[in-house]
């Protein structure tokens, strides 16, 4: 190091280039400190970061569970109905009326426990995300499914009817 500093010293006036050799020098010993601590020491390990198991930090405005579990539910409410509109001809409404609300929440009950589990366990979404089933996808997912259910029941109201009947 002392070898390092000793050559940048003795560079010619002539270049002009002390704004330079400064950077160098405090790179360089920069570079010697990061050197001289401990592997461990200053790297944070995602171990020591864990996630919080508690019912109010699972569930506050700005936790996991409510996103996840709204973001299924807006999934499989979204698909479920427009399934069953192209089957039947039913609309939203219809469907709700007939025994859909119930199913959906038997439906809605057994995946929130089955999100929640998971989660009171200290095992985050993004732990167990993959390449193609990505935690990042399955928001992205559920946050298009709200906005395509409402925009379903919208436009089933603005029409009078159902979205996608074909006779």
């Amino acid at each position: 190091m002392v070898a390092v500093t000793s050559m940048m010293m003795k560079a010619p006036a002539a270049l002009n280039c002390g704004a330079v050799q400064r950077n160098i020098v405090a790179n360089a010993f920069h570079l010697q400190a990061l050197q001289e601590t401990s592997p461990t020491e200053g790297v944070s390990s995602s171990s020591s970061t864990k996630m919080s198991t508690k019912f109010g930090d699972l569930f506050a405005l700005s936790g996991p569970a409510p996103e996840i579990i709204n973001g299924r539910a807006a999934m499989l409410v979204f698909v479920s109905a427009i399934a069953v509109e192209v089957a039947s001809g039913r609309d939203l409404l219809s469907q709700l009326n007939s025994g859909g609300l119930s199913w959906f929440a038997l439906i809605a009950g057994l995946m929130t426990v089955g999100t929640l589990v998971p989660l009171f366990n200290g095992i985050s979404r993004e732990s167990e995300s993959q390449q193609i089933f990505s935690s990042t996808a399955e928001m992205w997912n559920g946050r298009f499914a709200m906005l395509g259910l409402l925009a379903l029941a919208f436009t089933e109201y603005v029409k009078g009817g159902p979205l996608v009947y074909t006779p």
